[in-house]
């Protein structure tokens, strides 16, 4: 609610510069820059769309363009009521600390932290308003709505109230069978969901999401288009969106076509998964590094690595490698089953233990390993992962852990206070997987000679 949108909309020529420039976003943004420094608060341009004081964001903007029109947008931040963001995230305010509740205000500030008063809407529109004239050199004169707008909006208003348009973008739900990938590129997150047909094993709807920046921005919807029906195999796949890329005029900054294929074939390479006997939408709970699953079981995987996070807070082995087996938490479960299926278990106590434990693991012969952690870990830290080369199999763990938090320093340190649960029935189902899959189990049907036995 404590938030003020402003919205700039007008012919391109008139910046003499295409959204796609990165220098856009700062020319845009720089009146509301001037306006905030009227208001006192000093603020600062942070790429690729952020207006920041001192580091903490105070705005996101953003923009597209159709024909030879474009649209910027920003969104500032007024007052911040932290409770309240929490609830909306799903985060169990209940559970968290004071120092908890003030990591979320390192990373966000508002006018009202700012200025230590909360300046009236007219006032900070006023401000707005004199910003824009200035950088602009324009007089903006206040407006309604022309005739031919009240008839398109008279015209389109249902629709745009319809749940068609509302949920136009909504990701499919698990039981839609649908399979996802994520790849964190220089410009962005990336983040693929493919609906489908596991019958004819075609692609009946693609969704490629995340934090980057398209233009046009219809681009991504056609190329989604574009896949709609293909035979869901990376040679298919990689055809029509090579093909896309060279017919259409397309800038995504810091994101490349090879990028866009990366993570569509990481979502493609989960549907193999379910012959293991693991259903197709519990794949995107599962990570690999360094190959695809059925590559990563051929190598079989020996050793077991869990997260520290997910032992009890009240454990006097929360910080140590091993486990009394003492029952308290999922931790405990894990380590039975690798017993039970002979795989090792180590505890991961930070960010450096894991890159350490990898290497002594390399040095020591084992070709690949089985391990826990959250998506957003992941994520952030995929690259770091392939850079220690050893092959591996991830599954996410459950509730609430550093990243929704913002305690991601004090994980990477091994100084977590939360309590996070390892996914037993999906570790059980892959650990099954690499036992199957272990030389000694594979059965081979071999023809006997003809004649028989001699």
């Amino acid at each position: 609610e404590s938030q003020l949108g402003w919205e700039v909309i007008c012919d391109r020529s008139s910046l003499n510069m295409r959204v796609a420039n990165p220098k856009f976003f700062e020319k845009v943004s720089r009146p509301a820059i001037s306006s905030l420094a009227a208001l006192g608060v000093n603020a600062e341009f942070r790429p690729l769309n952020d207006i920041e004081v001192n580091g903490r964001k105070i705005s996101g903007t953003g923009g597209t363009e159709e024909g030879d029109a474009f649209l910027f947008q920003g969104t500032l931040l007024v007052d911040f009521d932290v409770d309240s963001m929490l609830r909306a995230l799903k985060i169990p305010i209940e559970k968290l600390k004071d120092k908890e509740l003030d990591s979320v205000k390192d990373r966000v500030t508002c006018l009202a932290w700012e200025l230590e008063r909360t300046p009236s809407i007219e006032e900070i529109k006023d401000t707005l308003v004199k910003g824009f004239e200035e950088g602009f050199d324009i007089t903006l004169v206040p407006g309604g709505l022309t005739p031919e707008e009240e008839q398109l909006l008279a015209d389109r208003i249902d629709y745009y109230k319809s749940k068609a348009w509302v949920h136009k973008v909504k990701l499919p739900t698990e039981e839609q069978d649908t399979i996802s990938s994520l790849f964190k590129a220089p410009g962005g997150l990336i983040r693929v969901s493919l609906l489908i047909n596991k019958r004819y094993r075609r692609i009946r709807y693609a969704y490629i999401t995340g934090d980057f920046f398209a233009y046009p921005q219809r681009s991504i919807f056609d190329l989604e288009a574009a896949l709609k029906e293909a035979e869901a195999t990376t040679e298919t796949v990689d055809h029509i969106v090579t093909k896309f890329f060279q017919e259409h005029d397309i800038t995504i900054p810091g994101v490349a076509l090879s990028d866009i294929l990366l993570t569509l074939h990481k979502a493609l390479d989960k549907i193999p998964i379910t012959e293991h006997g693991i259903p197709l939408h519990l794949t995107n709970q599962i990570f690999t590094v360094c190959g695809a699953f059925d590559d990563i079981l051929s190598l079989a995987p020996s050793q077991l690595l869990l997260p520290y996070c997910a032992k009890s807070t009240e454990c006097g082995w929360r910080f140590k490698a091993d486990c009394p087996l003492c029952g308290d938490c999922s931790i405990d479960d894990a380590v039975a089953l690798g017993k039970r299926f002979g795989m090792p278990t180590i505890t991961i106590q930070s960010f450096e233990h894991l890159m350490e434990t990898l290497q002594q693991l390399k040095n020591d012969g084992v070709t690949s390993f089985v391990g826990c952690c959250c998506e957003a870990f992941f994520a952030k830290h995929n690259d770091d992962f392939e850079r220690a080369g050893l092959p591996g199999i991830l599954l996410d763990i459950d509730n609430t852990t550093c990243y929704d938090l913002g305690k991601e320093e004090d994980a990477y340190e091994g100084k977590f206070e939360s309590l996070t649960t390892i996914k037993l029935d999906l570790l059980e189902m892959i650990l099954k997987a690499v036992e199957r899959t272990r030389p000694e189990n594979i059965q081979v049907d071999i023809p006997l000679p003809q004649g028989g036995i001699q």
